[in-house]
């Protein structure tokens, strides 16, 4: 079937008295579609997330990426040199997983106040910094379907500080499905055994799948981490889950 022609736009999101900014992209006929929310990176709602965004669109959903950062660094957005890194960092340290929890889930209720989203649950993509927040996201009752990439730290703590974010495993009621580089040097491999454990001792819905080549940022395009076999397998990967996942069946195909 052809690709739908896109509508993308920035929008604000409200939580409370922040407003938070956001892009949105969705087929510009059709639906109602069912909605996706894509979680950045430490380097903000920059060229590749908009770009992922605009890609699972082009899938049939409709797609927002809201700024995770906007109390600390509203229109925060850069690329990847270590200055970047050591930026996106200092940002990161300073979030708080209730804050996180908040701003998604005022996403999902901004989602099903557009009238060509189909409000029965939502899919989410994180890479990333972003890949932690999704599994922390999946906690969510209205998340169906969480796409986890290459998320540090999911063992060992959780943002602003208190249990890790992985005993939070048993509060996950859809499907998840986590995405590690094994040549990661983020994220250990022990951490990786320890999260499909507990996915797996709770009884949670998920696959864990492994890219031998591949190390942490292996699906963005613009940076030397990328492998572009690893991303490609992976990106299927993610298609089939939110179209197994999310109903109404998107009418794209994937």
């Amino acid at each position: 079937m052809p690709v739908p022609s896109l509508k993308t736009v920035t929008v604000e999101i409200p939580n409370g008295d922040l407003q938070i900014q956001a892009y949105l992209a969705h087929p510009t006929s059709g639906g109602p579609y069912p909605g996706v929310i894509v979680i950045q990176e430490i380097f903000g709602v920059n060229p590749h997330i908009r770009q992922v965004t605009e890609r699972i669109a082009q899938a049939g959903y409709v797609a927002i990426a809201p700024a995770i950062y906007q109390r600390l660094a509203p229109g925060y957005e850069t690329g990847y040199t270590a200055a970047d890194v050591s930026q996106g960092r200092e940002y990161k340290n300073q979030t708080t997983a209730p804050e996180l929890l908040s701003d998604i889930g005022s996403t999902i209720r901004y989602l099903y106040q557009l009238p060509n989203v189909a409000p029965i649950g939502v899919g989410t993509i994180g890479f990333c910094f972003g890949g932690h927040v999704a599994y922390l996201a999946a906690t969510l009752p209205d998340v169906l379907a969480t796409a986890s990439f290459y998320g540090a730290g999911i063992a060992t703590l959780t943002p602003g500080g208190g249990p890790p974010t992985l005993t939070r495993t048993p509060e996950i009621q859809g499907r998840i499905e986590c995405f590690f580089g094994e040549q990661d040097p983020l994220i250990p491999l022990e951490e990786v055994e320890q999260v499909a454990a507990a996915l797996a001792t709770h009884g949670i819905d998920h696959q864990i799948h492994r890219y031998p080549e591949a190390g942490h940022g292996f699906m963005c395009d613009r940076r030397a981490d990328y492998r572009p076999a690893a991303a490609e397998a992976a990106w299927q990967k993610v298609l089939e889950l939110f179209h197994s996942q999310l109903s109404p069946a998107p009418s794209a195909n994937i």
